[in-house]
């Protein structure tokens, strides 16, 4: 069964968050096309990842140290109820993105990086040796297909003067790359200059902004349909 994995970072869950339309746009016709049974969503402002703590650093060392067990068997190594605390709470976040055949991350930039909570869970789920495959070295998340959607409320796009100000962008495909996705695996959807009708300065950009959305949202519904058809094809 193909299988996705929704994650949603914007604070803002008041129903104006554009990342969170784009993303629920993404999950619409990807389930249109596999159905509900495989669909997995994971709201990070509703139900925060905690951040990291002593106990996650210790555990985390004990088993470099023991050479980088499986999550299986990280348990073996927990000491004292805080580490089985750390543990618990990461286990399964780390559980259900191995899980997924596809993850879409609405990742809003927010001060010229990702949210807070989005930094939480990655943190969180890269535990040392959560995604490294027992059977040969390789990276479990190598036929991983990732699909980030991003909302600017300024432009940032290649040959924009904010350009050399997104730092959102090549953090997420390294972040993403390093860890074993394959960059043919790895989309990015950006909706820029989403203020524009709310701040008067930029009331100039309406039609650039209204644009830069309405390919985000075609561009979504076509990676959707393709991702679709690609994990229904396995």
């Amino acid at each position: 069964m193909a299988s996705l994995l929704h994650l949603d970072s914007a604070a803002n869950r008041s129903g104006e968050s554009v990342s969170r339309e784009l993303t629920s746009l993404f999950a619409e016709t990807w389930t249109a096309a596999n159905g509900p049974g495989g669909y997995r969503y994971r709201d990070l402002a509703a139900d925060p990842v905690p951040p990291l703590d002593t106990a996650y650093c210790t555990l985390g060392r004990r088993v470099e140290r023991a050479g980088l067990l499986p999550p299986a068997r990280v348990p073996e190594l927990v000491a004292g109820p805080a580490e089985e605390r750390a543990w618990a709470l990461t286990a399964p976040l780390i559980a259900e993105l191995l899980a997924a055949d596809t993850v879409v991350i609405g990742a809003p930039m927010y001060n010229l990086s990702v949210p807070g909570l989005l930094k939480a869970w990655i943190d969180r789920v890269t535990f040392p040796g959560a995604f490294l495959d027992p059977a040969d070295g390789g990276s479990l998340l190598r036929d991983t297909k990732v699909v980030v959607v991003s909302a600017r409320g300024g432009a940032y796009r290649p040959g924009t003067p904010g350009e050399p100000l997104d730092f959102h962008t090549p953090y997420l495909r390294a972040y993403v790359t390093r860890y074993g996705v394959a960059e043919g695996n790895l989309s990015f959807v950006t909706a820029e200059l989403t203020v524009a009708g709310l701040m008067p300065h930029l009331a100039q950009h309406g039609d650039a902004a209204a644009g830069s959305l309405a390919a985000a949202r075609a561009e979504v519904t076509a990676l959707a349909a393709g991702r679709a058809r690609a994990a229904s094809d396995t």
